[in-house]
């Protein structure tokens, strides 16, 4: 366990309290959990129905991947109003900015994802009700993650205004992170270089502050093209361009009894022709490849694309393929895990659901078959424990760059799972509402134990370099290519029309 030293000579320490000024003498520096900044706590506060507001707003109208629009202006508007420089539209994505406060270092960034997904929408209320006239949920509660990250943000960031600390807080608005892997391209544009620990939290079921691993993905459309023909009168002057997706398809899922047990390939077949009677042309297939280790996962990746190149040879067509995303799995940090659990204790302790929040989550939790949580643990703390968690998130490539420490909040009903209409639902919700500000608590109490320890920031990039090994060097595993800004177009366009 981290030890916490002692103030450090020349650190201002203004307006603290008198049991804060006996913490300083004591040589134990308190943590926003235990004595809270006023200007800090006061912020959190005084604009809960501010962002409440925000996070109300991004579920009503959920914009998908790179459209986030909106989402993206509103966030960002309420950062400068708050004080922040806002660089906007960075690495290429319109949607995409960095927002920053303070001077000097310690830098400590913090994500704020702002992705919809796409489908049916949801009303908040605990049956299936989609809303007539909308598309789009907010399944993975991301109208949550944006609103709650940067309220963490502005509560340090008056934290640093009232006590003088030398500091910078910055906010990364993040696009695209369902498939779309935007904060890859944040990385490869090195907008983290200069940070030295980044924070996240994501919405869930429960509350947990735990070193998590994950997959990492390589995720890819395969577009094979043959020659149409009719089907009936003239067969053999066609080569079927669905003949060559079913093949490729039918020798990755021979492979699956050859490949390790961590590994996972899912896929869907995007096109299959036009007609029955018309010889397909032109047909696609959508494939997803994870796996736990970044070098295995590009073995396996190799793996499949001598599957296409062969079903191609084999059906006389041709193929290309276009990477939609990939990122690296995740890279815990033990340290910083340590410290958000310590904060995420004493918070979520003080969480309460209302009464009718209570009816709300009894009716949600009815619906599942079989729940793997129980109701009424809205303030529990799962167990401080190292888990492994199937798939996978572009914080991933953030993490190998930077300690990066995360953790989650009970935002939706105990046995919920991400991206379903129950997620959906309380995400709109008080219970959604209230785990944020929870999340909102924990990330600037975390951040401000940072600048107040210096020896935690050292401690995080110690066993950060350990894990990644001397040798590493960062390579994003999407090439260079460019941000797929028109990945979500088809389903835009959908629920448009």
């Amino acid at each position: 366990m981290t030890k916490v030293r002692g103030p450090m000579i020349g650190i201002p320490v203004p307006k603290l309290t008198a049991r804060a000024v006996l913490f300083w003498l004591l040589g134990v520096a308190p943590s926003f959990a235990t004595e809270p900044p006023s200007a800090a706590q006061q912020y959190l506060e005084t604009n809960k129905e501010n962002i409440e507001a925000l996070a109300k707003e991004f579920w009503e109208s959920p914009e998908l991947g790179y459209l986030e629009t909106n989402t993206s202006q509103q966030l960002m508007a309420t950062l400068r109003d708050a004080g922040f420089k806002v660089d906007s539209g960075v690495a290429g994505m319109p949607t995409a900015f960095v927002a920053s406060y303070g001077t000097g270092g310690p830098v400590i960034g913090l994500l704020a994802e702002m992705d919809a997904l796409p489908g049916k929408s949801q009303a908040a209320v605990p049956v299936q009700q989609e809303i007539v006239g909308k598309r789009n949920n907010q399944g993975c509660g991301h109208n949550l993650f944006g609103p709650g990250s940067v309220a963490a943000a502005t509560a340090v960031k008056e934290w640093l205004a009232e006590t003088g600390n030398r500091g910078t807080i910055r906010v990364y608005g993040s696009p695209a992170e369902e498939g779309g892997s935007g904060k890859v391209y944040l990385v490869r544009a090195g907008l983290f270089d200069d940070v030295d620990i980044v924070l996240h939290w994501h919405p869930a079921s429960l509350n947990a502050a735990i070193p998590v691993t994950n997959d990492g993905v390589i995720s890819a459309k395969f577009r094979f093209h043959g020659k149409a023909s009719h089907a009936a009168t003239s067969p053999e002057r066609g080569r079927s361009a669905l003949d060559a997706v079913e093949a490729m398809d039918y020798m990755v899922n021979m492979m699956r009894e050859h490949i390790r047990e961590s590994a996972r390939i899912h896929y869907i077949i995007t096109k299959g022709g036009d007609a029955p009677n018309v010889v397909p042309e032109s047909a696609e297939v959508y494939y997803y490849v994870r796996e736990t280790e970044v070098d295995e996962l590009q073995k396996l990746w190799e793996r499949v694309l001598k599957t296409a190149n062969a079903a191609a040879m084999g059906t006389e067509t041709t193929v290309d393929y276009e990477i939609i995303h990939a990122t690296y799995n995740l890279l815990p940090n033990v340290v910083l895990e340590r410290a958000l659990d310590s904060n995420l204790r004493k918070h979520a302790a003080n969480v309460r659901w209302s009464s009718e929040e209570q009816a709300f989550a009894k009716k949600i939790y009815e619906t599942f078959s079989e729940p793997w949580w129980p109701l009424g643990t809205e303030a529990d703390v799962v167990p401080f424990e190292p888990r492994f968690i199937p798939g996978s998130s572009d914080v991933g490539d953030v993490s190998w760059v930077v300690p990066t420490g995360g953790f989650v909040t009970a935002t939706w009903v105990p046995s919920t799972d991400a991206h379903t209409w129950q997620a959906a639902a309380a995400s709109g919700t008080g219970i959604g509402f209230k785990g944020m500000h929870l999340a909102s608590e924990v990330m600037a109490s975390t951040a401000i134990e940072l600048y107040l320890n210096p020896s935690l920031i050292a401690d995080a990039k110690q066993e950060f370099e350990k894990q990644r090994g001397a040798d590493f060097s960062y390579k994003p595993l999407i090439g260079d290519r460019e941000p797929p800004l028109d990945y979500r177009k088809a389903e835009s366009d959908a629920a448009q029309n």
